[in-house]
């Protein structure tokens, strides 16, 4: 009885709660609506905050508090976990208040939403890029923010996210081999860019050793007129290889590469 008691409280609860929400809906006083709905992003009820915040914002366009309504209605969006929503409104806050006093919030919050937004590494990156672009916009706007350690970490992932759909690809024209070509040479050129485009990237040995894989099958399967030259060049990429990582976990394989090439280049 008393559980069913407690069940019947909260029901009656609930139920007072949406009548008052009603009421406001249908409320004249966009001052009510305009409290009402900052109560109600502080408890954390954001399709209600952003809702009664939609229904002001043509009152009070051109007013002070413009600046807030687009300032709120961005951080509803965001607890609704609607980044795309949440990046229009903060870029709508921008153009408008670009040195606002959410300004330095809304420049990081764009790049935010979008990394927040960015696919699986395996689909098209466009939205990865757009948040790259905007943390990189922030950071030269406000280089000092509390927020810049957090855009740079997030803007580092990101590029990782580039460099790691650039080895997929690479690996996929390693696995192609000389299906239709010569994919070994294609494996080389995707590796080396992505290097040299994300120097900084989590897969620099992944490459690196990708590379000189690439270049060891372009010799072994090269016309004699060319295996000279191609054992001379992969030797070369060996060396820079294990100099950068002398103890990576290919070292035997790299190391019985290099009894190969030195039968061909006979040193």
């Amino acid at each position: 009885m008393q559980k069913n008691g407690l069940l019947i409280l909260l029901f009656m609860v609930l139920l007072s709660g949406c009548g008052e929400y009603q009421k406001l809906l249908k409320s004249r006083d966009p001052e009510e609506k305009y409290q009402a709905a900052l109560q109600y992003f502080n408890d954390k009820q954001y399709v209600k905050a952003q809702t009664l915040l939609d229904d002001v914002s043509s009152y009070y366009k051109g007013t002070e508090r413009s600046e807030d309504i687009l300032a709120y209605l961005a951080r509803s969006y965001m607890g609704q976990k609607s980044y795309e929503s949440a990046t229009d409104y903060y870029q709508a806050y921008v153009r408008n208040y670009p040195k606002g006093k959410y300004a330095t919030e809304a420049y990081f919050q764009i790049g935010h939403c979008q990394y927040l937004d960015s696919p699986d590494a395996r689909l098209d990156q466009g939205i990865t890029q757009k948040a790259i672009q905007a943390f990189t916009q922030f950071v030269e706007l406000y280089p000092e923010s509390p927020y810049a350690e957090q855009a740079y970490q997030e803007m580092a992932e990101l590029y990782d996210k580039l460099a790691y759909k650039e080895l997929k690809s690479a690996q996929l024209y390693y696995n192609l081999g000389s299906y239709l070509g010569n994919n070994y040479l294609s494996c080389e050129v995707v590796a080396k860019n992505a290097l040299k485009d994300y120097p900084s990237n989590a897969y620099q040995e992944d490459f690196s050793w990708l590379i000189l894989q690439a270049k060891y099958q372009q010799m072994i399967n090269s016309f004699e007129e060319k295996k000279m030259e191609r054992a001379r060049d992969t030797q070369d990429e060996y060396y820079n290889f294990i100099t950068e990582y002398p103890n990576s976990k290919h070292r035997k394989e790299a190391d019985k590469m290099l009894v190969q090439i030195k039968k061909i280049t006979k040193e």
